[in-house]
């Protein structure tokens, strides 16, 4: 027959076991998302600025239009801040990736048999409440990213004259507009999940 402290001791080590499967998943979930999209983001971002570029450099050689007025058309007014603003959130979404391998060391901390070196709850709740504003943080910078990339094509589209041709370069609605459009929805989609993951980690620890 048991004693009451080996009852205790058997439930705390099930209890401390299944905190730490809930910390590796979640962990290992958020690792994967906001590496893979921040990934997909950034390929994104690296065409959008090769092809911004690209346009810049052949810009002087558009027919009747001056050089140094080629050269500032070549780009789109204010497709650089929704790249800023990508990037930015890129980098965020790098910080949470980082939060998220922090929860995969409690978990591994969880299953040491020696109690002296288990993470407190304390310290695991300020990893997750740290991810949860740097998620905010970074859906922030995303949607304004992508708020000014679809301003951006709402004003070319806006301002496409209907059965004329456009020689403007900066009327012209390019797949590097849309991919910055995308490279920032990505990261709102990822931030997202990221702190609904942490949201419902911390309440689910806060009740144990």
């Amino acid at each position: 027959m048991q004693t009451p402290t080996a009852i205790d001791h058997d439930s705390l080590s099930h209890k401390l076991e299944q905190i730490g499967k809930i910390l590796r998943l979640i962990g290992w979930v958020g690792i994967i998302t906001q590496l893979g999209l921040g990934v997909v983001a950034g390929v994104m971002l690296l065409f959008a600025i090769a092809g911004r570029n690209f346009n810049q450099a052949v810009a002087p050689a558009v027919p009747g239009i001056a050089i140094g007025r080629g050269f500032q058309n070549a780009t789109t007014p204010g497709l650089g801040i929704g790249i800023f603003w990508a990037v930015c959130g890129i980098i965020a979404l790098l910080f949470t990736a980082y939060l998220a391998f922090r929860q995969l060391r409690f978990a591994r901390r969880l299953r040491n048999p020696n109690p002296e070196l288990h993470p407190k709850k304390s310290e695991v709740m300020r990893i997750l409440r740290i991810g949860i504003i740097a998620g905010f943080i970074g859906m922030g910078l995303t949607i304004l990213g992508g708020g000014t990339a679809m301003g951006v094509l709402l004003s070319k589209s806006i301002a496409q004259p209907q059965g004329v041709a456009i020689y403007d370069p900066t009327r012209i609605i390019r797949p590097l507009d849309v991919l910055v459009a995308m490279a920032n929805m990505i990261g709102i989609s990822a931030h997202f999940l990221g702190t609904i993951a942490s949201v419902a980690t911390a309440n689910w620890l806060h009740r144990q």
